[in-house]
């Protein structure tokens, strides 16, 4: 008996997301749930939602498609060729996958290969409701043991680290899956670029960027402001610090959940001087050096710092803090 996770480990890609692309071409009109949806992920990003919630809100682009059972099934019909050849050639009658994405989707293809016992996340194919959460992580291990109790299989399969509690389980060998390669799990290596990527895509991360185009914006619009009475190069450094002390409000209280004090105020200000001087060589070479725009010379220096400026609050500033 194997175990298996399904995207991008048996499927080529997403199936959720390839299902949601498919029916905006074959049902544009989903596509106004978009402006809901973006502000939903916002949400997600910043904490005020989990992943569950998030998802749940997502998948309201259900309500807007007619037919989804057929839509599923002629969906599949499409996109059977993304099982890779590595799993049907390795197929077993007691085979088990386990996934993330809603068990509605998943059936009919798993009817098709021969899986019969599938675990996913239990959403209403109607309006996208979640009964219980998201098969994710831990989750998956809890729900395999409350489907089918203290099971032992022999390997277990996946694209992602996030399921080591599933692998640590198994009785012989675990992989990570990339492509058609299977790779034993405790010899997988992140690559630095992978380590990027995966940096870039955090949800900590994200939510710092978020705050950081505010940050930006703030920091314009002050300067502006304070351009009116001051030197263009003064007026950038009132701007900066007025911008300063919101930033360190909004990642304290969303990005990072830290509690407010005076010493980790001093720490973030630190963290801002690689970014402070690289803003205002910025500043200088663009305003003073390239006589362009104040405006054009402000926003440039607001981007360029971003992820310096990360780096150092993630490991400085709110080192000894955790994001729930």
């Amino acid at each position: 008996m194997n175990v298996y996770d399904f995207d991008k480990t048996i499927y080529n890609g997403d199936s959720t997301t390839h299902f949601y692309f498919y029916c905006v071409k074959k049902q544009p009109r989903v596509l106004l749930w978009l402006p809901y949806q973006a502000w939903m992920f916002f949400l997600y990003i910043i904490g005020i939602y989990d992943k569950t919630q998030f998802k749940e809100r997502f998948y309201s682009f259900f309500k807007d498609v007619k037919n989804i059972e057929q839509m599923v099934d002629s969906f599949w019909d499409t996109h059977e060729s993304g099982i890779k050849k590595w799993y049907l050639d390795n197929h077993r009658d007691d085979d088990i996958v386990i996934s993330a994405s809603p068990e509605f989707l998943l059936q009919p293809i798993c009817k098709r290969l021969g899986i019969k016992t599938l675990i996913a996340s239990r959403v209403n194919l109607h309006d996208g409701k979640y009964d219980g959460l998201n098969c994710y992580g831990e989750e998956k291990v809890s729900r395999l043991k409350a489907q089918l109790g203290d099971i032992e299989y022999e390997h277990f399969y996946s694209d992602s680290l996030s399921d080591s509690p599933l692998a640590e389980l198994a009785k012989n060998e675990s992989y990570i899956v990339s492509g058609e390669t299977l790779i034993k799990w405790n010899d997988y290596k992140l690559t630095p670029i992978k380590k990027l990527v995966k940096m870039v895509f955090d949800r900590q991360f994200l939510s710092f960027v978020f705050i950081g185009a505010v940050n930006t914006v703030n920091s314009v619009l002050f300067s502006i402001l304070y351009s009116l009475l001051f030197y263009p190069n003064t007026a950038f450094v009132l701007g900066y610090i007025t911008s300063l002390v919101i930033s360190y409000l909004l990642n304290s209280f969303l990005t990072f959940k830290a509690p407010l004090g005076f010493v980790r105020f001093i720490k973030f200000a630190i963290s801002y001087i690689p970014n402070f001087i690289i803003q205002n060589v910025i500043v200088f070479i663009v305003y003073n050096l390239l006589h362009l725009d104040e405006l054009i010379a402000y926003i440039l220096a607001g981007i360029i710092g971003i992820p310096v400026t990360f780096l150092m609050m993630k490991f400085f500033a709110f080192k000894n803090t955790k994001r729930p």
